[in-house]
């Protein structure tokens, strides 16, 4: 039977797309509900380092130390350029938070539409940047990889698919929106596609 690796993610959009990557890996796939991991009020601040990279380790850290399994974290989000690179870490909480995730993944996209409103295209180039970090155990040194995708934020939500942002963000390689994409067109292209398969790749030839 293969070891369990634990990905550190709760969020179910993130989960799919996480498993769908991560295929004929050396490890089985656990998420924390699934290892008994229930999510606890200290959780909430895991994510205070002003980088991608940085919440993905502390969240890896975190969850190595309380699993005592190899773990993968992930930290990502969207980037825009008329906002300064906003909001980069602050997407999954940009707009005031709420308790249901659907409910932030709309609240979210109001705000950077009303932030964005009247920009012309070529102030709405955006990019969506992934960061993943692996751990042996909870004190070993990490293992960083990371991903992108560029694009543009939309006027209007195009399409229901995916989550979070994918409506509003318009794939220079795909021609489309993530919301209208399909979710093998997506994991073929993004960010998070980038980032998983690299690590993917690692973790066959690291049990080579």
């Amino acid at each position: 039977m293969k070891p369990k690796l634990l990905i550190a993610t709760r969020n179910p959009g993130k989960q799919r797309e996480i498993r769908a990557l991560l295929t004929d890996i050396p490890y089985q796939i656990v998420f924390p509900d699934e290892h008994g991991l229930w999510e606890q009020p200290e959780e909430a601040a895991i994510e205070d380092a002003g980088s991608f990279e940085g919440n993905a380790r502390k969240k890896a850290e975190y969850f190595a130390k309380l699993s005592r399994l190899p773990t993968v974290a992930e930290d990502s989000g969207i980037e825009v350029l008329a906002l300064g690179g906003e909001p980069g870490v602050h997407s999954r909480r940009f707009a005031l938070p709420t308790d249901d995730a659907s409910e932030q993944d709309e609240a979210n996209n109001r705000e950077l539409l009303r932030r964005l409103a009247g920009a012309p295209e070529a102030r709405r180039h955006a990019r969506y940047r992934c960061f993943a970090v692996f751990l042996e155990r909870h004190d070993a040194v990490p293992r960083s990889f990371d991903g992108q995708c560029t694009g543009r934020i939309l006027e209007r939500p195009a399409g229901s698919g995916g989550f979070g942002y994918d409506p509003l963000f318009f794939s220079d390689e795909l021609g489309k929106s993530f919301g209208e994409a399909t979710p093998e067109e997506k994991a073929r292209v993004s960010h998070r596609a980038h980032t998983f398969k690299a690590l993917a790749a690692w973790l066959r030839g690291a049990s080579g």
